[in-house]
């Protein structure tokens, strides 16, 4: 293959699913590499695409992020109570690379420069590598790299002392199903019928044994609105439901770590749903989320309107009034939960702006190609991008940190492509 221009961008953006797995290093490398390439390559030509609203509340948000971090730091400075003032500016300013990310690819797609057909199968490749990794480690106690089990409950695969490897397969495989529809037209249909029932298979047992119960509900919550919502693929939901039970069933009965997970997760909404009914947050078998949400409430009370600055909740959780010292719960690094996070961190102003964000994507994505008259409805490659994002800004989830790179790359990732292929398919108002 001829490495044009055009090739090595699509390279790179398919190796943003290996990356992941290496780890924040690598993800910053291929960021960086794709950014700087994109404009060695197009000069200004990024910045010459038509901004929309969408584009200018995205660029809003991210002045938001600098100008809360620029005020706390001034604060933590003129108080001399934090040895390094000036970190959450720097933390501020170095988050922008996400918006160049974003207009980045924004432009490769919206222009056709980059084949997605690469991106696609890398992510089928590193979830199907994920997930036979996380077997292997099942069966010998170690993965194929030597990582060993760090808990008997969870299996890590390749990701060695972080507990993520469900959460990698939810948000990667879901393309594993598109790439033969789209890329492969001529033995779709032969091959689908026994390949995709297989994969998803695969990808199920594979987050059932990892132990990550969120991005299992997410991962079947995901392919459950997929056939519901394409008329192409409501015929096969009976199937999926019963692949589904009869899986889960099956490791659920034979597998007793398996078991105990699942069955502490049913006893936690019981609990969680009986002391929300009779109003009892003062019992002592409070789960930690409601500790976690009071620490929000009183942290986000110190910066009500823009925020202490990103990747502070951790330093202003310690200085809110109603802390019982005798608690076992006092502080964690962050909330648990994007909407949350953000409205510490970038303040009630920056949730506002944040909301408009999700708002307007969902409205140009998944209003206009299942609930409207548009050309996008014809358009297939957008459906996993739809709803991956939909999983990912899913309100009632616990989450790790928005403003991780791991977290913050894959969210502008995907919103980046999204709105990319929207444009080109040119099927909404321009003024959005």
């Amino acid at each position: 293959m001829y490495l044009s221009k055009n090739n090595f961008l699509s390279v790179l953006l398919a190796l943003f699913p290996i990356s992941f797995i290496a780890g924040n290093l690598i993800i910053n490398l291929i960021s960086i590499l794709l950014i700087i390439s994109t404009f060695i390559f197009f000069k200004k030509e990024p910045f010459k695409i038509k901004f929309y609203i969408l584009d200018k509340i995205i660029l809003v948000f991210f002045l938001i992020v600098l100008l809360s971090g620029v005020v706390s730091a001034i604060g933590w400075y003129l108080e001399d109570s934090w040895k390094s003032p000036f970190k959450t500016i720097l933390r501020s300013t170095l988050f922008f690379r996400y918006f160049l990310l974003y207009i980045v690819l924004r432009f490769l797609i919206e222009n056709k420069i980059i084949n997605l057909k690469f991106f696609f199968i890398t992510c089928a490749l590193s979830s199907l590598f994920v997930s036979l990794d996380i077997f292997y480690q099942y069966k010998f106690g170690q993965d194929i790299f030597g990582f060993e089990t760090v808990w008997e409950r969870k299996l890590s695969g390749p990701f060695g002392d972080e507990l993520i490897a469900g959460g990698f397969i939810q948000r990667f495989s879901l393309f594993s199903f598109f790439v033969l529809p789209l890329f492969f037209t001529e033995k779709s249909k032969i091959l689908s019928k026994y390949l995709i029932p297989i994969l998803f298979i695969i990808f199920f047992t594979a987050i059932i044994l990892s132990g990550n119960r969120m991005p299992l509900l997410l991962f079947v919550f995901s392919i459950f609105l997929i056939l519901i919502f394409n008329k192409q693929t409501i015929k096969y939901f009976l199937p999926f439901v019963i692949i589904f039970s009869v899986i889960f069933a099956i490791i659920f009965n034979f597998n007793s770590e398996v078991r105990i997970n699942f069955s502490n997760l049913h006893k936690q909404i019981s609990k969680t749903t009986l002391i929300l009914l009779n109003k009892d947050l003062g019992n002592e078998s409070v789960p930690s989320y409601f500790l976690e949400f009071s620490s929000f409430y009183e942290t986000w009370k110190l910066n009500k309107y823009i925020g202490g600055g990103i990747k502070t909740f951790r330093y202003y959780c310690h200085l809110r009034d109603k802390i019982d010292k005798n608690s076992k719960f006092i502080c964690n690094m962050h909330p648990h939960n994007y909407y949350l996070e953000i409205l510490t961190e970038t303040g009630l102003i920056g949730f506002i702006v944040c909301m408009s964000i999700f708002s307007i994507i969902l409205y140009i994505s998944l209003f206009k190609k299942y609930f409207s008259t548009s050309s996008l409805q014809k358009n297939i490659i957008v459906v996993p991008f739809i709803f991956l994002f939909l999983m990912e800004i899913f309100p009632l989830r616990s989450s790790g940190s928005f403003f991780t790179t791991l977290n913050t790359t894959y969210i502008f990732l995907i919103i980046g492509i999204l709105t990319g292929l929207i444009r080109k398919e040119n099927s909404i108002e321009k003024k959005y």
